[in-house]
């Protein structure tokens, strides 16, 4: 059997690899039986390792663990918070129908809550954000200073999952205290990656994926405080404070526990470590002047994720650049969207006053601890020849001569 092509994997946003103490974790409680609901021994056993997790997982954000709700993964904590909150808060006042989000957030929020004005009678609110792609709080101050009375819930994400501007959550957060309106924010991109605290924050909810930061895929959490009413999306068995209905996947909680633990205990490390390699994978990116680099980093305004390098480049469209890399065996992610098999601009970039054009000719380079100096050099081997490449692609794709098959 021929052995598989060694990768160079720049996509660490898109997902982790699974850390040791997540899988040796995971292991252990696969090897029991016992359903964690169940009042016998093995049920008991199963239970205990359930809540030393949630334990866990709560005192590395800054909760409390009767705040921790666990989920099938990052999008059903976001589904159930928008549509949770929503419900709750609009049974209370039938006013409450404006649902409000940024331009920015990841489509696990902004869908749902196009779901909600289609089908629930909400109305939609869009924040703007800036060229960094940070959002507009003097919009949201005076949305909330108009009409609070009518705003059922505010969601805007801890930190963009393209771009890896960190967005000001905590001044969301006491805007929305300040009017008496709860605040979710997505943080599937932020946990493990840069401090995060709950209660400080003073959020109402927190979205939480376990395979950003080493833990495995389908588990995840939502952070609820326990005086925010939620309406759960799920009926059957009352567990998890009877908003989340399901029986918990005992091993893939405790693996979560287990990577936020290294996550957040080696995050300095970590950190240090990734900004290094960061720095030097923009030098090479950017070395030819034909490439800028997006948010936060390419403006100087405000924070970043360290492991995020988003970047466009001039006549270039990023599906190309995408498949080339990978042929030379770079992986990363393109800044674009394939829907239906077309490709088109990101919303995000769109959303931070970016052009089509150069939208659609970026990429995401995402970094993490177990990158290193070799995975900068290789992609400084490769990114003369892609680029040429992929701009001689664009060239014959406008003349209209075929492009070869590279996208």
């Amino acid at each position: 059997m021929p052995t598989p092509r060694p990768s160079v994997y720049l996509d660490n946003a898109a997902s982790t690899a699974l850390v040791p103490a997540a899988a040796e974790a995971m292991a252990a409680a696969w090897a029991l039986p016992g359903n964690a609901s169940s009042l016998h021994g093995s049920g008991r056993r199963a239970r205990r390792i359930l809540e030393e997790s949630r334990e866990s997982i709560a005192r590395d954000l800054g909760a409390r663990p009767s705040e921790v709700i666990v989920t099938g993964g990052g999008t059903e904590a976001d589904n159930l918070a928008l549509k949770g909150i929503y419900a709750a808060r609009r049974r209370e006042d039938g006013r409450r129908r404006k649902v409000v989000v940024s331009a920015v957030e990841h489509h696990a929020v902004l869908d749902p809550a196009q779901w909600l004005a289609d089908e629930a009678g909400a109305e939609l609110v869009v924040l703007p954000v800036d060229e960094a792609g940070t959002v507009r709080l003097d919009v949201l101050r005076a949305l909330l200073a108009d009409d609070a009375e009518s705003v059922a819930v505010i969601s805007v994400m801890w930190a963009n999952n393209e771009v890896g501007t960190i967005e000001p959550v905590t001044e969301v957060a006491a805007l929305g205290a300040e009017y008496g309106v709860p605040v979710h924010s997505d943080a599937i991109a932020a946990v493990g990656h840069v401090p995060v605290d709950f209660a400080a924050s003073g959020l109402s909810a927190m979205s939480v994926a376990a395979h950003k930061f080493g833990g495995p895929q389908g588990v995840g959490a939502l952070l609820l405080r326990r005086d925010v009413a939620c309406t759960p999306l799920l009926h059957g068995g009352g567990h998890e404070r009877d908003v989340r209905s399901g029986t918990q996947d005992v091993p893939g909680v405790a693996g979560m526990a287990a990577a936020l633990r290294e996550a957040v205990s080696r995050r300095d490390e970590h950190t240090a470590q990734v900004i290094n390699l960061r720095d030097r994978l923009i030098a090479v990116l950017t070395a030819g002047g034909h490439a800028r680099v997006n948010g936060a980093l390419g403006t100087g305004a405000g924070g970043s994720l360290p492991g995020i390098v988003h970047v466009s480049f001039d006549g270039c469209e990023g599906d190309s650049l995408l498949m080339l890399l990978d042929a030379k065996g770079v992986e990363c992610s393109t800044g674009s969207a394939c829907t239906a098999g077309v490709a088109a601009a990101s919303h995000v970039l769109l959303a931070m006053g970016m052009d089509k054009a150069t939208a659609r000719g970026s990429l995401r380079f995402s970094l993490a601890h177990d990158n290193n100096d070799d995975d900068v050099t290789a992609v400084a081997q490769v990114i003369d020849e892609v680029t040429e490449r992929a701009r001689a692609a664009g060239t014959l794709s406008v003349s209209g001569a075929p492009t070869g098959g590279a996208r």
